[in-house]
This record gives C-alpha cells, sequence and structure tokens, in this order.
C-alpha cells in the first residue's frame, strides 16, 4: 500500500510539472495554422538551402570521392592480379559523385525553392 502511494504521488507530481512546464500554442489571431507554418517556412528556407550548399553536398562529394579513388585503386590492383578489369562499381560511384557535384545547379529548381 505505501509503494502504491509513493508511485500515485510520483505521477501527481510529473502530471503537475508537465503542466507548469506547457503553454498553449495559438495561430496568429485568425487560426491560420497553415499561413503560421507557411511563413516559418519561407522564413527559414533560405538558411536551410545555404546549409545544404555548403555542408551537406560538399561532405556527401568529399565520401563520395574518397569512395571512388579506392575503390578504382582496388579494381586497379584486381586488374593486375586476375587480368579483368571491373568496371561496375567505379562507374557507379563516378556516376553518384557527378550527380551529386552538379545537384545543387537544380536541386532547388525540383523542389520549388
Amino acid at each position: 500500500m505505501k509503494n502504491h502511494k509513493k508511485l500515485v504521488t510520483v505521477l501527481v507530481v510529473a502530471l503537475l510539472f508537465c503542466l507548469f512546464c506547457s503553454t498553449t500554442a495559438f495561430a496568429a489571431g485568425t487560426g491560420d495554422v497553415a499561413g503560421a507554418i507557411e511563413s516559418t517556412w519561407n522564413d527559414a528556407s533560405g538558411q536551410i538551402k545555404t546549409v545544404v550548399n555548403k555542408v551537406v553536398f560538399p561532405a556527401i562529394d568529399l565520401i563520395l570521392a574518397v569512395f571512388f579513388f579506392a575503390k578504382l585503386g582496388l579494381s586497379y590492383f584486381d586488374y593486375r592480379k586476375s587480368g579483368q578489369f571491373e568496371w561496375a562499381a567505379p562507374a557507379i560511384l563516378f556516376a553518384c559523385l557527378v550527380f551529386t557535384l552538379t545537384a545543387p545547379l537544380y536541386i532547388w529548381t525540383i523542389l520549388g525553392m
């Protein structure tokens, strides 16, 4: 019975704490939630675009370039060992690298930004 009382007390305190810390969010006077979300997106989209162009795409390009040259070297060593050059993996990595290098030029028009 004592453990039951402690558990109920802890749950009531947690509920009161949640109620104390929570606030009700309203859209601007008219209740237009879609308009509030759209204006927030319009404000943040420029920053998102800048971060993706200057951080995300270069990081992906770097990773793909390292993988491409590593796979090209491994394919060369396999060629020296077996006499047959395997083109599939380096070609796929090269195509992905070209895609991500040129993506900032057209991806934003596709997304409508």
